[in-house]
């Protein structure tokens, strides 16, 4: 499977927003973002000044892209199908990626970052309804349960993760059990649920596709 393993902090300064791609290391003081690093390159300030529409756009979409942490090919697989399907694109984009098993795991608290949640999933430690799941972009469903191996649920990096469910809690359309090491998918959330992305402007990504 196709991966990006370049510096993923390279990333947040690029878009010059924290992407949250490392987990705790994003919230402490060791995030480069903390320090006001500039983007990337020799002279990045002769790239400053006004974008132009397709830069801006292109931007959007490249934020998305790697705060779901997904490849081009990937990411515009997602887009094809969020156009097919009826209803609003951009809303139907954001459902298909919240659905994703990896994102599920990583919101529901298992793991403490996307790509770690990747990494649980790949390794076979994630069930869904009961049945191992090893593939990161599986769509969860309504009601679908998803929950760790009982070999797995002793896993320190696990257990560090749930510590987070104490504070924040899960999206309204999650249900946990920390206990059990369990929760569900209630529901697809609707695109003002998301609140935690910032920013992100959709419209921009259908207009880039749409060229």
């Amino acid at each position: 499977m196709a991966r990006y393993t370049g510096p993923v902090c390279r990333m947040c300064r690029v878009e010059q927003k924290k992407l949250m791609l490392k987990g705790n290391r994003c919230k402490s003081d060791k995030c480069p973002m903390n320090k006001k690093r500039p983007a990337p390159g020799k002279d990045p300030k002769a790239r400053a000044g006004k974008r132009s529409d397709y830069g801006m756009q292109l931007r959007e979409k490249q934020k998305l892209k790697r705060i779901y942490g997904m490849l081009e090919k990937q990411f515009s697989l997602f887009f094809e199908r969020a156009l097919r399907m009826p209803g609003i694109t951009g809303e139907n984009l954001f459902v298909l990626l919240e659905r994703r098993l990896d994102n599920v795991v990583y919101r529901l608290r298992f793991a403490s970052s996307r790509s770690q949640a990747r990494q649980l999933v790949l390794h076979g430690h994630v069930l869904v309804n009961g049945k191992k799941i090893t593939i990161p972009s599986y769509l969860v469903n309504e009601e679908n349960e998803i929950s760790i191996a009982e070999k797995s649920r002793n896993m320190t990096v696990i257990k560090d993760s749930l510590r987070e469910f104490g504070k924040s809690g899960v999206m309204p359309w999650l249900s946990l059990d920390p206990d059990a090491m369990k929760g569900k998918f209630l529901t697809s959330p609707r695109r003002s649920d998301i609140t935690d992305l910032g920013d992100i402007k959709e419209q921009m990504i259908i207009e880039l596709y749409s060229k």
